[in-house]
């Protein structure tokens, strides 16, 4: 089988539906399989599933239950499932384009040295995007518009998990997804993706191609400073999780900078652009410093 759709969910079945129908109605030139990795949903997502393969889905769409919580561990699932010689993730709330597998196939198939492929996301915001948005922030809520054409991409930069595929072949001798990075239940953990991207980088290619693109919902409980801020503090929180950050020196930095960072924000409080950008940053130095403790606890 040429490839698989991986779509992990977890309590979304309001959105799901349209994520899995963008999948079925794909026009491809091969044959692929759908499979909706349900981390232990407790609403109606495995009804919905059952619903769509008594209707369009039929044999195509695959249900599997993955009782391990955390989004890591469902993609681990999607990928032991998975039949198809590329294995191509979905977000559960994003909708492909009538052209998105093709494209992104034919990107892995034009070089065999390429390991992963990722694709254009555009937000589709559920209220207006917010002005007090930091541009260097709006990465945060996994919008991707790299290129306007196929082309590699260089390190750090990598795909976005709402939109990125991985020539399964990889996994036979890659580790896949970190099991202690990425989202599990309500908190905001992330950086499975790169750190997995990281290693396969080593040894394969990383492209991009805006043609292969989907639309990703941002909700409106998103656009809230109380998220956003939420959200920059467990990247704080998950970069020093992803580097095994350590040390009372290192944590002793941390804590100089947020409080200089506090000292920054006092002095800019009537200017809300401003000091929103420094809320973001003495966030984003708590949340390193809670990610040295998490992690040293562990030892």
């Amino acid at each position: 089988m040429k490839a698989t759709v991986a779509i992990c969910t977890y309590n979304r079945a309001y959105d799901l539906s349209e994520s899995v129908h963008s999948a079925i109605q794909q026009h491809a030139e091969f044959e692929y399989e759908i499979i909706v990795i349900d981390n232990n949903s407790t609403d109606d997502t495995a009804k919905l599933v059952q619903e769509i393969q008594a209707g369009e889905g039929g044999e195509q769409v695959k249900y599997v239950l993955e009782k391990t919580p955390g989004l890591s561990a469902a993609r681990n699932r999607a990928i032991r499932e998975a039949r198809g010689q590329y294995i191509l993730f979905l977000d559960d709330d994003a909708i492909a384009s009538p052209l998105w597998i093709q494209h992104i196939v034919g990107v892995f198939d034009s070089d065999q040295a390429i390991g992963v492929v990722g694709g254009k996301i555009e937000p589709l915001w559920e209220s207006r995007k917010p002005d007090w948005i930091p541009s260097e922030n709006l990465s945060l809520y996994t919008i991707l518009d790299y290129a306007d054409h196929v082309v590699e991409m260089p390190s750090p930069s990598i795909p976005f998990g709402a939109n990125v595929a991985f020539r399964t072949q990889v996994f036979r001798d890659i580790a896949p997804f970190r099991e202690d990075l990425g989202r599990v239940g309500k908190n905001l953990l992330s950086n499975e993706e790169s750190e997995l991207i990281a290693r396969i980088r080593v040894h394969h290619k990383v492209f991009y191609t805006p043609f292969g693109s989907v639309q990703h919902k941002v909700s409106k409980e998103r656009t809230t400073k109380n998220w956003f801020l939420r959200r920059v503090f467990w990247q704080g929180v998950s970069d020093a999780v992803r580097k095994k950050d350590k040390g009372a020196v290192r944590t002793l930095k941390h804590a100089i900078r947020l409080g200089q960072g506090v000292i920054r924000a006092l002095l800019c409080i009537y200017s809300p652009k401003r000091f929103t950008r420094q809320l973001a940053q003495i966030c984003y130095r708590n949340g390193l410093i809670i990610g040295i403790l998490r992690y040293n606890s562990k030892e």
